[in-house]
């Protein structure tokens, strides 16, 4: 598998399992946390160019931290945000539905508990 391949036939089983997708694939799970997914709509060009900016952004959050520079590290934050929102990951949801945003909440204290609960123990945490 090449770092380039992300069709979903190339992400290992575990990480799947490990991190669960909700049934409506708003979200996913990290440690009893829902976090939004990117926006699906988006044009894979469109896409790509938004990841490749935000991990541009997370290195220079870790360069500037390392360099004691607070300054430069708040506008890498922000450029971070900038992607996220971009991607549809914060800021105004991308279903079209109605649907609350359940972003960053505990699973448990949101309308997904129950099919949550109904998962093998160890996913998601």
């Amino acid at each position: 598998m090449s770092s380039a391949d992300t069709s979903p036939d190339s992400i290992p089983a575990s990480t799947i399992n490990k991190y669960p997708n909700t049934p409506d694939g708003r979200y996913f799970i990290v440690k009893d946390r829902l976090w939004r997914t990117s926006n699906p709509q988006l044009a894979p060009d469109a896409r790509q160019a938004l990841v490749d900016q935000l991990m541009r952004a997370r290195r220079q959050v870790g360069i500037a931290k390392r360099a004691g520079d607070a300054i430069a590290e708040r506008s890498a934050r922000a450029d971070v945000d900038a992607a996220k929102r971009g991607l549809g990951e914060r800021g105004p949801v991308w279903w079209l539905d109605g649907t609350p945003d359940f972003n960053r909440r505990l699973v448990a204290n949101t309308p997904y508990a129950d099919w949550y609960a109904g998962l093998a123990p160890d996913v998601g945490t």
